[in-house]
């Protein structure tokens, strides 16, 4: 069973009576096993260092307070962290490659927002995967969202227009609109964006007012290649971090907010359709150190 963040932690200092060289390269190994990154890892070690030297000696208990405290200053970005729509329709558009739950956070996020009352148009703009449209249909019926789509190889820009459109003549509160996820070719992916930005903001003025990108978590390192390629793509304005289910891989969390300085909306943490939350950063870095905190 892989070991949780906080039993990484726990591992790299055992025995250790006080933080030494040793211990700090410790750290520095379960940090980046827990999926921070280096780059996020190398800038918490050297505060570390920089705190040892002062303080000459640090407990356990100082050490894991040091941790939770330069967590929380890496999440914090001076960006909220909740969903505030300030208009309506708010559209969004959700961006993420295949494979790494995209279509069913849309349906999640479907299923969130009309339990809050809100009236939801999901538009099938990845016409190119084949169960893509099938699978939107589904969860649109699940939640009891409108669906706006095309047949099977549509002008995904056309797809995103008619959705907003019909989303402001039916007065609706939100817009989620699916893309195809495909990297193999980066021209390509910004060229697509770029035009279902374009057209969104033709069908109504200032949209699409997020670009949400989600990201496995279970994928480690290849989390942050993808948000590298999608942040070149277009311009990011918020994550979802699927699969996070406390284990292991809650750095990954921490390690891309503090590199693209955007903030994390929402987490999901299983299979079904009420599993999906908003992101609580206070609550969250609390669950690394008790990832049973995660799920409740």
């Amino acid at each position: 069973m892989a070991l949780n963040f906080f039993q990484k932690i726990t591992r790299a200092v055992a025995g250790k009576s006080r933080v030494d060289d040793e211990t700090l390269d410790n750290i520095e190994e379960a940090l980046v096993e827990s999926d921070m990154g280096v780059d996020t890892t190398l800038k918490v070690i050297d505060r570390l260092e920089a705190r040892v030297a002062r303080d000459k000696m640090m407990s356990f208990d100082e050490l894991v307070g040091y941790l939770r405290e330069e967590t929380a200053k890496l999440l914090d970005i001076g960006v909220d962290d909740g969903l505030v729509m300030e208009r309506k329709p708010f559209v969004i558009l959700v961006v993420g490659v295949n494979g790494v739950g995209k279509t069913t956070t849309i349906g999640k996020l479907a299923n969130l927002f009309r339990r809050q009352g809100k009236k939801v148009v999901l538009g099938a703009a990845d016409t190119f995967r084949a169960a893509a449209v099938d699978q939107l249909d589904i969860w649109a019926e699940r939640a009891g969202a409108d669906i706006v789509k095309q047949k099977m190889g549509s002008d995904p820009a056309s797809v995103a227009f008619d959705t907003v459109k019909s989303a402001v003549a039916k007065d609706a509160d939100v817009v989620l609109i699916d893309t195809a996820g495909r990297l193999h070719n980066r021209i390509d992916l910004m060229n697509e964006l770029s035009k279902i930005r374009n057209v969104c903001g033709k069908a109504f003025a200032g949209a699409p007012d997020e670009v949400m990108l989600v990201l496995d978590a279970s994928t480690g390192q290849n989390a942050y290649q993808q948000a590298k390629e999608f942040a070149r793509a277009t311009s990011i304005t918020s994550l979802v971090v699927t699969k996070l289910d406390g284990t292991a891989r809650g750095g990954v969390v921490v390690g891309l907010t503090d590199q693209f300085r955007v903030p994390v909306r929402f987490i999901g943490t299983g299979e079904g359709i009420d599993d999906l939350k908003p992101f609580d950063r206070d609550a969250f870095v609390a669950s690394l150190f008790n990832p049973e905190d995660l799920k409740k």
